[in-house]
């Protein structure tokens, strides 16, 4: 009998196996979206680049070695990423500068040790993801790509056998699944230390809206193909849900000077003894006698500037902002991150213009022409009725051949737009229309906000976008206050009523506007499957937005309460998490200890009973030998059943040693030992 003490070898590859290197790179690549939204673009085509240049090297025995030419890469890298940032600190360049590295380490790597370097970099990578956006995309893929991680970790360490690429993937289910309720665990009980799960650490760029405190031609025109997201929006209960067209405010205007508008330098709040002002649908608001209070919760996306959003016309402040005068909401810090909030509007009410609000809401440039100013007067001359004057301008928007357009190009003056080209989009028309209420002696101001969205009855929300973005006019009649004009109704009807993706699908459709997109592309768009698949993805994205990156400490307090374990301090409440942590684990090692001992008890119970049944044949076991010896000596003596032997000592072996064997092979191993007599006899 030969004995040995020697000791495995310590693996020393110099080359990483093909299919855990598969398992990585597919991992490496769902980190890429939020680096290509995020960093600057060199970076992340660096990362794609060195690992393809990884699977070129690989087979062929290259790698990176030269110590001086990392070196050199590493201060390349280096002075790139300052250059791009202007600096190597900061969150972005730290995250630029792991990224490099990162591709760096894929072309030098090569050993076990520093595979596994690169899956804990690969971990480490999510996190950073997770630090530069936090929306459920970036989430799924960062899950992703944690799992794919692990998978190859797994192939990894059980190596190169054959059919071995999918037994990886099950075992990381399994470990994902036992640790799925530990996860929840913390997360619902573990003590809050900030606001949500939702936070910005890079520096902030300024989404692509349409709002700043100024308003041009052509400022609100370009974001006519922008799908960001603006704000999505809730009404509690179907009964409050306006019927009509939806105008959300977003900031009032009140200096003018011709195509131009622009808002207050500082927002300044609402008379505490004001009340909300008329709104309405249509081209000319109808004061209505006795609207309903609407509740509205709003979901807004980051824009770093301080508007925010609400039906048509907002009736108090809302925690963090302020009502402004104008009727529209202010926040007082600038919007950084995603921010959820109630608001309560009122479509019906009177408030009375001081004598600065008129005098400020009256004025209009010396540089306006004779022309335009000509054009004012005649109305007046037509009707003294300031309601009549609003309709004598309607009637000119809608008879005078002007036309509704995304590219009506650049003006000079307001007396190239009304009486020459014609052409413009809601800007144009609602900066054109103040203005010639103001030379009429009637009071305005311009309101830049949203008008329609889309809804989606999966979630039962409406979701406004940045194209969705709409000015329209306010003028003050003294029988009903300030009433909103939108001038826009009128060159094109059926705007009011429709987002304005769907608006310009239908006069596509009309032809009364050439396609924007290809015609096989548009009807995709269109149908039923596709319109379906991107509201269950809106509604997942809401979700995750509104149920889990918004789970704060005043939600968490609500929960504990509702559990009845309100909250006794973070200390109190961490120990009961360890607690019951603990508990979990207990009880999950007890189980897989009974499940391996009823096994490994079955096992040794099977063979047993297949040694008794060769002790009949005459082929007794010696108590001291063991199954290899026992299986050449007794197939030596019974050669009719040497295979059968063989086969039963072989399935033995692994059930009994194998770290995690086959569900089906025990069961096989049972019929085999069953069958084993019975062969025998016959």
């Amino acid at each position: 009998m030969s004995t040995s003490n020697t000791r495995s070898p310590i693996r020393t590859d110099t080359s990483i196996p093909r299919r855990p290197l598969l398992w990585m790179a597919a991992a490496l690549l769902f980190t890429l979206p939020p680096f290509f939204d995020s960093l600057a673009i060199w970076v992340p085509w660096l990362f794609l680049v060195s690992l393809a240049l990884k699977f070129w090297m690989e087979p062929r025995g290259y790698r990176l070695r030269s110590i001086i030419l990392k070196l050199l890469l590493v201060a390349t890298a280096l002075t790139t990423i300052f250059v791009s940032y202007g600096s190597v600190r900061g969150v972005e360049a730290g995250i630029s500068l792991l990224v490099v590295l990162m591709s760096l380490k894929i072309l030098e790597a090569h050993t076990a040790r520093e595979f596994r370097v690169m899956v804990l970099m690969g971990w480490i990578l999510c996190l950073c993801g997770f630090f530069l956006s936090q929306d459920f995309a970036t989430a799924i893929c960062l899950l992703i790509t944690f799992t794919l991680l692990l998978v190859a970790l797994i192939q990894f360490h059980r190596g190169a056998a054959p059919g071995a690429v999918w037994p990886p993937v099950g075992t990381t289910f399994k470990l994902l699944l036992q640790a799925f309720p530990l996860m929840v665990l913390f997360f619902l009980l573990f003590p809050r230390i900030n606001a949500a799960l939702r936070f910005e650490l890079r520096p902030f760029r300024s989404a692509n809206t349409g709002f700043s405190d100024r308003l041009s031609p052509g400022s609100i025109a370009a974001l006519a193909n922008s799908s960001e997201i603006a704000f999505r929006a809730e009404f509690p209960g179907s009964s409050t849900r306006p019927s009509g067209p939806m105008y959300w405010r977003g900031v009032v205007m009140w200096r003018c000077n011709g195509m131009e508008w622009r808002a207050p330098y500082t927002p300044r709040p609402k008379a505490p003894s004001s009340t909300p002002d008329v709104a309405d649908s249509g081209a000319l608001s109808v004061q209505p006698s006795n609207a309903k209070e609407i509740q509205q919760k709003i979901t807004l996306a980051p824009n770093g500037a301080r508007w925010m959003f609400a039906l048509d016309r907002p009736i108090k402040a809302v925690p963090g902002a302020m009502l402004a005068r104008g009727d529209y909401l202010s926040s007082f810090q600038p919007i950084r991150k995603s921010r959820r909030y109630d608001v309560v509007s009122s479509a019906s009410s009177r408030s009375e213009i001081t004598a600065k609000e008129r005098a400020e809401a009256l004025e209009v440039p010396a540089s306006i022409s004779p022309a335009v100013r000509d054009l004012a007067h005649s109305w007046t001359v037509q009707s003294r009725d300031s309601r009549g004057v609003v309709s004598s301008a309607l009637q000119f928007f809608r008879t005078q051949g002007f036309s509704y357009s995304l590219t009506p190009g650049e003006y000079d003056d307001l007396e190239e737009f009304l009486f020459r080209r014609r052409v413009g989009f809601c800007e144009h028309y609602a900066a054109s229309f103040g203005t010639l209420m103001r030379l009429a002696g009637i009071p305005a101001r311009v309101v830049v906000g949203y008008l329609g969205g889309e809804y989606n009855d999966l979630g039962d929300f409406f979701l406004v976008r940045q194209a969705d973005t709409h000015a329209w006019c306010e003028v003050w009649l003294p029988e009903n206050g300030w009433t909103r004009v939108d001038p826009t109704s009128a060159v094109a009807p059926g705007r009011a009523s429709l987002d304005l993706t769907s608006f310009l699908e239908t006069r596509v459709a009309s032809g009364q506007m050439g396609a924007r997109r290809n015609a096989l592309i548009a009807q995709l768009l269109r149908s039923g499957l596709f319109t379906n698949v991107r509201f269950i993805w809106q509604t997942l994205s809401y979700e995750w937005d509104t149920r889990l990156l918004a789970f704060d400490a005043d939600v968490q307090d609500v929960l504990l309460t509702s559990m009845g374990i309100a909250s006794r301090g973070p200390v109190f409440l961490v120990v009961q998490i360890l607690l019951v942590a603990i508990a979990l684990l207990a009880i999950y090692f007890a189980w897989m200890q009974l499940r391996t001992r009823s096994r490994v008890d079955r096992v040794k119970a099977l063979y047993e009973h297949f040694c008794r049944k060769t002790a009949r044949l005459g082929v007794p076991r010696d108590p001291c030998e063991g199954p290899l010896n026992f299986t050449r000596r007794a197939a030596q003596s019974l050669p009719n059943e040497s295979n059968h032997i063989r086969q039963i000592a072989d399935t033995y072996i692994l059930l009994r040693y194998a770290a995690q064997p086959a569900p089906e092979m025990l069961e096989s191993f049972a019929k085999e030992v069953n069958a084993f007599g019975a062969r025998t006899r016959h």
